[in-house]
């Protein structure tokens, strides 16, 4: 309150209009979801004139989360897509670290060439066709490695890492090696460690990159049983294939689930897909706050 009192009025009114601006932008980003929500669980016969302001359910009915959630398709996505995309992001992490780790050791042989390369996949990124032909010849066509594989190192987060590497003092590294850590313990012990708020950053950006992922999987999983949540969605929100989620024999007699309005099954499909980042992206900023603290240094 103290500190409130010593503003100035024009500070007074700069504090408000920033507070405006951030609660209009949060009114902005939840109503969406929260009136997908709010149509997903919509009674079955008011979900046509449900309005798309709404954040409130027209009545309640959890039909569309039963059918979702039954469904083989649905399921088969959403494990396809977690095992996938927590087995992207460890190798992502942990193969990004270990590459930025060793390119940002001045010692590093051939060092400036290897960046200069790291740059060259950044400006010629390769297109659809040789990375099509790469994973034929690699013989991962029709399974999940080519798509855990794509991008299993980025170079933009690879030199965000660098960066961040080559800041850590030398004087820590030093105190290792005189307690005689071998290059890998003090990578493992004292490096990574430290770079704990780089590394969650960095493992909420192969997250969202990986779990979005669709078109590659589209294009290299010919086997609808491997297909992620994302290549499900697609099927049914933009091909609006209903009868892909009812089954036909419910469609064709025009009984039971086939009554349920497509709007409100897309709007539950949608907001299945996007739940787990909800969930998840909550815990990585927790860690990362946790992780900035831990990094200090003691005199």
């Amino acid at each position: 309150m103290a500190s409130q009192s010593r503003r100035t009025p024009l500070e007074r009114v700069e504090y408000v209009l920033i507070v405006s601006t951030l609660l209009l932008l949060v009114v902005f980003t939840l109503q969406p979801l929260l009136n997908l929500l709010a149509l997903s669980f919509t009674d079955p016969s008011k979900v046509p004139g449900f309005s798309g302001l709404s954040i409130i359910p027209d009545g309640f009915s959890i039909d569309v989360w039963a059918l979702l959630l039954q469904h083989p398709n649905v399921q088969r996505g959403l494990f396809n897509s977690i095992w996938m995309t927590a087995t992207s992001v460890c190798i992502g992490v942990f193969g990004t670290a270990l590459m930025a780790w060793g390119m940002s050791r001045p010692g590093l042989p051939g060092r400036r060439l290897i960046f200069i390369l790291v740059l060259v996949t950044i400006v010629f990124e390769p297109g659809i066709i040789p990375d099509y032909f790469l994973m034929k010849r690699l013989g991962l066509l029709n399974t999940p490695w080519s798509v855990i594989m794509y991008k299993a190192i980025s170079a933009w987060y690879l030199i965000i890492l660098i960066r961040f590497f080559e800041e850590i003092p030398k004087e820590l590294l030093e105190a290792a090696e005189l307690d005689g850590a071998n290059p890998f313990q003090t990578f493992w012990m004292v490096v990574l460690p430290l770079a704990k708020p780089a590394l969650a950053t960095i493992a909420l950006f192969y997250l969202v990159l990986h779990w979005n992922e669709f078109f590659r999987a589209m294009i290299y999983l010919n086997d609808q049983s491997k297909w992620p949540l994302q290549v499900v969605l697609r099927q049914f929100v933009i091909e609006g294939d209903k009868i892909a989620i009812v089954g036909a024999n419910n469609a064709n007699n025009n009984i039971g689930l086939a009554q349920i309005n497509i709007r409100a099954l897309k709007a539950g499909m949608i907001f299945i897909t996007i739940l787990p980042i909800l969930a998840i992206y909550p815990l990585i900023l927790k860690f990362f706050t946790k992780g900035t603290m831990s990094g200090a240094l003691k005199g």
